[in-house]
């Protein structure tokens, strides 16, 4: 894989920034867009926009094969055995509220427990926050090691048979971390628990078969994914889904509608009210051919890579702490760190002087940020168009940060 050939398919990175070459580190928040994908979504709006499923009119029957199109390039990116168990919705939080309100409700009861980790985006914690205030259900933490990881015997030691679900992240959007799903999946269901996985940051770097992980739910979101804001996808196996109830309702979701009663549509649709996200669904397939292209395994190994140089280049700058695995093997390519007594949005306003985009804060886990024992970090994250000279950019800034704080102070 050429990152640097990759590039000239970002039209975003061809640009300065504060009178720099952008060096864009924030691909864990939202990736950029390939000219696959945006010409995609040009061609849908100029030649074949219109509304799906109930028109008899070319142009509905053109957008009704790409959304539906794109369903099945979803099914066939995560290995679901059916375009049945691919629902759109407008992202992983949606995706994980649908789980909790709905399947959640129906089968958690007071004394049951909801297992989840320190490590979760707030997007996993609310929800089951939120069941669990609704049901009299018990939320509990799995703890974690040190190194920001999680043993599985404190997985075993975690999960009772009082556990009715079980959701963990796959990549910590913060560490890095990349959870053993595989393994924790088979505990839940040695105790009778379901599976959620929260696939935000896997989706876009990792192979994912859900069949070989033999989860019950996953979602991730398309705009990580080199795909547009706004959609995303929640996996669920057909007889969990069959079984439950939509909690949107509306058009489109209906099978017949009376004066006192209603009946649903069969799956996927009963859980997409409404207009769908079509033309998202249709740039969410486009980032898939493009991804598919390109090589889940060959993205990997490239993250992989940067990681490894990250983690050797950056601890040579003096008070530079960084969270979470030390090998770039065990890590995604998210790198999370702070620099003694600069405040992490100091230090992405420097960086961002340079030309260097970085995030700053508690990125939407504050519980985590309470683990580690601060209040918000720095993150550098790394895609398919990151290069090891990106990182040196990023090195560079950080030298000058640390120098421009020592003066001032």
């Amino acid at each position: 894989m050429n990152a640097k050939e990759l590039r000239k398919y970002f039209p975003i990175l061809d640009q300065e920034v504060n009178g720099h070459p952008l060096v864009y580190l924030d691909s864990a928040a939202t990736s950029q867009k390939p000219v696959q994908v945006i010409e995609a979504l040009n061609a849908y709006y100029r030649q074949h926009n219109s509304n799906v499923h109930r028109g008899v009119h070319t142009l509905g029957n053109r957008a009704t094969d790409l959304y539906e199109g794109a369903r099945d390039k979803v099914r066939r990116f995560i290995n679901a055995s059916s375009t049945k168990e691919i629902v759109f919705l407008r992202g992983t939080t949606t995706a994980l509220n649908l789980v909790a309100q709905s399947y959640g409700r129906a089968n958690v009861k007071e004394g049951d427990e909801i297992v989840i980790t320190y490590m979760e985006h707030h997007s996993n914690i609310i929800p089951w926050q939120q069941l669990a205030k609704f049901t009299g259900a018990t939320l509990k933490y799995i703890p974690m090691q040190d190194d920001g990881t999680i043993s599985m015997e404190d997985v075993k030691a975690t999960v009772t048979s009082n556990t009715k679900i079980v959701s963990v992240m796959m990549v910590s959007n913060v560490l890095g971390t990349i959870n053993p799903i595989e393994d924790i999946t088979k505990i839940a269901h040695e105790n009778g628990a379901v599976m959620v996985v929260d696939a935000a940051q896997a989706a876009p770097h990792i192979h994912i078969d859900v069949q070989k992980l033999d989860c019950d739910f996953l979602a991730f979101s398309g705009h990580k994914m080199c795909g547009p804001t706004g959609i995303g996808v929640l996996y669920g196996k057909e007889q969990h889904l069959n079984n439950m109830e939509p909690i949107e309702f509306g058009g489109e979701m209906i099978d017949f509608v009376g004066l006192y009663e209603s009946t649903w549509k069969e799956l996927p649709w009963k859980f997409e009210g409404g207009t769908p996200i079509i033309a998202g669904a249709v740039g969410l397939g486009a980032a898939i051919d493009f991804l598919n292209e390109i090589g889940l395994d060959a993205i990997e190994q490239h993250e992989h890579k940067l990681a490894s140089y990250a983690l050797e280049k950056l601890p040579e700058i003096p008070g530079l702490t960084i969270y979470g695995p030390k090998s770039g093997k065990d890590r995604a390519g998210v790198v999370t760190f702070n620099l003694d007594d600069v405040h992490p949005h100091d230090v992405a306003t420097v960086l961002d002087a340079e030309g260097i985009a970085v995030r700053a804060g508690h990125h939407c886990a504050q519980p985590l940020m309470k683990w580690l024992d601060v209040s918000a970090t720095a993150r550098a994250s790394f895609y398919l168009y990151n290069t090891e000279e990106d990182i040196d950019r990023l090195a560079a800034g950080l030298l000058k940060t640390k120098e421009y704080f020592s003066d001032v102070f």
